[in-house]
């Protein structure tokens, strides 16, 4: 069997208090954690709002560090990465984040914030760089024209579409989108997930996406994590988690996704 892509082993986070008296146990945001990804597949992340869903995923960004436990990207310990080993990983490994805008410059063009990966990597030339981006552009369904812009300038979707593109402008292997489409409306939402699918199939990526939609989990996943207070209360296939929960929690949140009116208009039609 070959090794996952990435492995959570037994991974907790607790948060201290600063200060020089602050010597409690502390918030534990995520505790023994244990999952794992295989090549090219999606593992969702569930659960309410404090979950630890996103900590966990910080965690495997390598953005804050575990109080206990290892997590390994294509067998290598991150945590103990250094020099080239861990810019290398830096590549392998690209984040989409739930407010893009947060994570752009806002005084950058679209043009430096894709090309700025490009450069501190050392990929390309610079006619080979502008050939890169505006190829990408067209495939997340932008006009190249719109290098010019500043984010300010562009939609909701726009800027998704340009946070997508950033992440795999690089080619990495493993994507972790945190909450990429809350912030969208429906519709954009919808076509978001179809650009992200098409994107992960098309790149060969494995992906781990974290929401508190269901709908969306069930749209993007190969299999399901839910979290409940830190921990891992169920995990499965997408249909086994969707279509037989054990756990009483995973059972709650599902029986809390209403019902579409037009589903109880037919639910309440006589059968002929």
């Amino acid at each position: 069997m070959s090794e996952p892509v990435v492995r959570i082993d037994n991974v907790s986070k607790v948060f201290h208090q600063a200060g020089l008296f602050n010597r409690g146990p502390g918030f534990t945001a995520v505790s023994n954690v244990s999952l794992a990804v295989t090549k090219n597949s999606t593992l969702g992340i569930v659960g309410e709002s404090g979950s630890g869903k996103s900590t966990l995923l910080r965690m495997v960004l390598r953005l804050i560090s575990p109080s206990a436990g290892r997590i390994f990207i294509n067998g290598a310990d991150i945590w103990a990465l250094r020099g080239k080993s861990l810019k290398a990983m830096r590549r392998e490994v690209q984040p989409i984040f739930q407010n893009p805008a947060s994570s752009f410059n806002p005084r950058h063009t679209i043009r430096a914030i894709l090309l700025a990966p490009l450069e501190v990597h050392g990929i390309g030339t610079a006619a080979e760089r502008r050939e890169r981006i505006h190829t990408l552009l067209r495939r997340v369904g932008l006009d190249p024209a719109i290098e010019t812009r500043l984010p300010h300038q562009l939609s909701g979707g726009q800027k998704q579409r340009i946070a997508i593109a950033r992440a795999v402008i690089l080619g990495p292997s493993l994507v972790l989108a945190d909450e990429p489409t809350s912030a969208l409306d429906v519709s954009v939402q919808a076509q978001v997930l179809k650009l992200f699918s098409d994107i992960k199939y098309d790149f060969g990526l494995t992906t781990i996406f974290v929401s508190h939609n269901l709908a969306v989990i069930r749209e993007v996943s190969d299999e399901v994590a839910v979290m409940r207070q830190g921990e891992v209360v169920e995990q499965g296939t997408v249909d086994q988690i969707f279509d037989d929960p054990q756990h009483p929690y995973t059972r709650e949140l599902l029986a809390a996704v209403p019902v579409p009116e037009i589903m109880r208009n037919k639910e309440r039609e006589p059968q002929s």
